[in-house]
């Protein structure tokens, strides 16, 4: 297949990339490399790489012309950073979700395959495993424009008949990630015997997705056709104080473990707790994630640190 992938510099974007190369795929990347360029030196050379903004809309038409697919995920990332650039966030999710639906209709693109988020579940359901019927409840700039991206592609399949599944991740964590996310910020933390900063009570908890099985569940929903919202989850249930003790394990580290009150700006992103169901994952593709988390850690230690 021809595939472009947008936000393809990124970390998943990146590792979808190399994926989807090493199986024989014609894939374009485009990226803006603002938050740098995630993509291995052997992938880089085999994809067509191109240096834009997904906002850019001839561009997009451009990048898109003969594809088969699209997997969309660029994106404004980082709980600090879209707190302090929310018109930006939700002008690269609304701009550009619409600019590559409109070039997938002019190009005949048949899919496009689009990278949501399980921020979209907001504070609802706290006692519960979230599935995909659950009622959402985004609070932020991000969730909502995730959101309504996801109302607007099944929209279009409605009336265009474009196949769209919008991918709900769950906490993705693997090697070579930057530190806008907890997992990498924790392990920079322990690695240099520093203090682990933990917002809140660490009592909060989250659902752990590794990198490999959030990959592995992309490439098997790219032969599911129609109009889907799919949890991708690992179904395991962390604290993140246990996440901080698990990395000072790996890590051998001597960090303290030091509780911070969140700043207001990270309130509506701060949940008690959040857990995936991947039933529907399971049913449409007979697959679901089942790296625990910390044969998970102990991949990144080997991958960034153990050279």
């Amino acid at each position: 297949m021809k595939i472009l992938i947008t936000g393809g510099a990124g970390f998943i974007g990146s590792n979808l990339a190399k994926r989807l190369v090493s199986e024989g795929h014609e894939v374009t990347v485009l990226d803006s490399l603002l938050r740098g360029n995630k993509l291995d030196k052997e992938t880089y050379s085999k994809v067509n790489f191109i240096k834009g903004d997904v906002r850019d809309q001839d561009l997009i038409i451009k990048a898109s012309k003969g594809c088969d697919l699209i997997f969309h995920f660029a994106a404004v990332l980082g709980v600090d950073i879209v707190a302090d650039n929310p018109v930006e966030t939700m002008d690269v999710e609304v701009i550009g979700t619409r600019n590559v639906v409109e070039a997938a209709e002019l190009n005949n693109v048949k899919k496009i395959m689009y990278a949501s988020t399980s921020g979209i579940y907001g504070h609802s359901a706290f006692e519960t495993t979230l599935s995909e019927e659950v009622l959402v409840d985004p609070r932020t700039s991000y969730a909502m424009a995730k959101r309504y991206n996801e109302i607007y592609l099944a929209s279009h399949h409605e009336e265009k008949g474009v196949n769209v599944i919008s991918l709900r991740f769950f906490n993705v964590y693997g090697g070579n990630q930057d530190n806008r996310m907890v997992v990498p910020r924790f392990f920079e933390q322990a690695i240099a015997n520093e203090s682990i900063t933990v917002f809140g009570s660490g009592n909060q908890t989250r659902d752990f997705t590794y990198i490999d099985d959030t990959v592995e569940a992309c490439v098997r929903l790219m032969n599911i056709n129609g109009s889907h919202i799919v949890n991708i989850a690992n179904e395991e249930e962390w604290r993140i104080e246990d996440l901080a003790l698990k990395i000072k394990k790996v890590t051998d580290s001597s960090s303290d473990i030091i509780y911070l009150e969140a700043p207001k700006k990270r309130y509506d992103y701060e949940v008690e707790r959040r857990v995936g169901s991947s039933d529907k994952l399971l049913a449409l593709t007979g697959y679901k994630p089942d790296t625990d988390l910390e044969t998970g850690l102990g991949l990144i230690y080997k991958i960034n640190y153990s050279k």
